[in-house]
């Protein structure tokens, strides 16, 4: 009787913590489906703020650790993914182990051995060396033969038979250069990274493409609008400047660190943006809706990839194999301050 009381106490001190019923707090504590992940979390949480024991199935709630790659943290779109990754990772039980590269730091390969060595359960790879199509892509296919279970993201090796995520790197570049068309722009360039990319040469094809059955342009004026440099803002600014040195009104960036330098660019050469030059960026990474203009963007579904990415993992991990194909997403188009109406057209008007 008097554990009764005790435990009804109990459960209405830990409902009342967590603001939810007793009977939720009951189906928590018994383990028991029908509870939102959020809400297990909230009554787990009250009984630790309250000081009472976990139940002993509830101790073992990680099913266990889960590795995520990730290229450096100096373009916000890295930390916004592992951010929705790792939360994704935490509701389904498994806890993940974030490893960031820095340039002249650990290596992927490193950090992929340091996590076999606390044996994993599974890896989630952004934008890694599968991206890239100089790398040997053996590494991955010796951690699939194991068996250990990865997904990739943002960069497809069909060599590889795992689960690919990837934004339409080709639709990005031809909505953005259909976008640049309909404001007047027909000297249009694009600024992206290294070519060895698989999602530099998509968005190149997709730039291409655009251009040729929008403006007919031809192979040899393509071949002089196109610049390939190093990713990030320093990268953008030296490929953009040669571009502006040949007379284009429009610019499609591969990354929205790219369109910041290519609109550093334009201010030292006092080109107006966008009164003289509209640029595009491309992720829609965090804060870049507050810059000086206001980005247009094309932006990556980021929480839809990574909550696509992670059921694939899970999938694999609990014996579910998940179609060893590419699952891609369309990007979105938001028009914000960089892009306006062409020079010429304006004039016109």
């Amino acid at each position: 009787m008097g554990y009764s009381a005790a435990m009804r106490a109990r459960l209405s001190d830990i409902a009342q913590q967590a603001e939810v019923s007793e009977a939720t707090v009951s189906r928590v504590l018994n383990d028991r489906p029908g509870v939102a992940p959020e809400t297990r979390q909230a009554v787990l949480t009250a009984l630790d703020v309250l000081g009472y024991e976990r139940p002993a199935r509830l101790r073992k709630r990680s099913a266990g650790l889960v590795g995520l790659v990730v290229p450096e943290l100096d373009n916000p779109i890295f930390p916004a993914f592992a951010q929705v990754i790792e939360s994704n990772l935490a509701q389904a039980g498994y806890t993940p182990v974030l490893c960031t590269q820095t340039p002249g730091g650990v290596t992927e390969d490193e950090y992929v051995e340091m996590l076999l060595d606390r044996q994993v359960s599974g890896i989630v790879f952004v934008s890694g060396l599968h991206a890239d199509t100089s790398a040997d892509h053996d590494r991955y296919r010796k951690l699939l033969a194991r068996p250990l279970p990865i997904v990739m993201i943002n960069g497809h090796a069909p060599d590889i038979a795992a689960p690919f995520v990837s934004c339409d790197d080709r639709e990005a570049g031809e909505l953005a250069v259909a976008h640049l068309v309909a404001l007047g722009h027909r000297r249009i360039g694009l600024v992206s990274g290294p070519d060895r990319f698989i999602p530099v040469r998509r968005k190149l094809a997709g730039f291409r493409s655009a251009m040729q059955r929008l403006l007919g342009t031809g192979d040899a004026e393509l071949a002089e609008l196109a610049e390939l440099s190093l990713f990030g803002v320093e990268g953008g600014e030296a490929a953009a400047g040669r571009l502006l040195d040949r007379g284009v009104t429009g610019l499609v960036c591969g990354s929205d660190l790219m369109a910041l330098g290519a609109i550093r660019a334009a201010r030292q050469r006092e080109i107006s943006v966008p009164d003289q030059l509209s640029v595009v960026g491309y992720d829609d990474s965090p804060l870049i809706a507050f810059t000086d203009p206001p980005l247009t963007t094309m932006r990556q579904p980021v929480i839809a990839m990574a909550v696509a990415a992670v059921r694939a993992l899970v999938d694999e991990i609990h014996g579910h194999p998940a179609p060893h194909s590419e699952y891609v997403f369309r990007p979105e188009l938001v028009v914000r301050g960089s892009t306006a109406i062409a020079p010429s057209f304006a004039r016109v008007a």
